[in-house]
């Protein structure tokens, strides 16, 4: 793996956690305006506290499936795992500094690793979607 190849990944990694956020800003607005609307603005910033985990988990299992499937096609079949689980390390590791930094409790802790096996679980299987995906396109006997 190249220092540039690295790079791609952590950009992607980074990537996903914005496309996560605005998820989780899309549903706000989408609650405010069309769900429950009508409240003063403190009301919807308590929601957001209760909602953007599960709004983390629900988008993000298809992002970091499409990201493993993505960065997948980059490499050979060997690195390709490689490379997903570089994608939810820096992820895991950017996400779990957030965390810490804001104070984590027992609920919260309870819906990160949720939220990261699934993730962990995503990237996985869009990485070998990807690598079956590819290996089922090579002609016969080649190789």
């Amino acid at each position: 793996m190249t220092l540039d190849r690295l790079a791609w990944l952590f950009g992607v990694a980074l990537l996903v956690m914005v496309l996560n956020v605005v998820a989780s800003v899309l549903y706000m607005v989408a609650y405010g305006h069309l769900i429950n609307p009508g409240h003063p603005p403190q009301y919807y910033q308590e929601h957001i506290k209760v909602a953007a985990p599960y709004c983390s988990i629900i988008a993000g299992m298809p992002l970091m499936f499409l990201a493993g499937y993505w960065v997948a096609g980059w490499w050979s079949p060997s690195l390709a795992f490689k490379a997903a689980l570089t994608i939810w390390a820096v992820y895991f590791l950017v996400d779990l500094a957030v965390l810490l930094t804001a104070g984590i409790n027992g609920k919260i802790a309870a819906m990160f690793t949720v939220s990261f096996l699934t993730k962990l679980a995503a990237v996985y299987l869009g990485a070998l979607a990807a690598v079956q995906i590819g290996a089922a396109r090579v002609p016969a006997g080649a190789g």
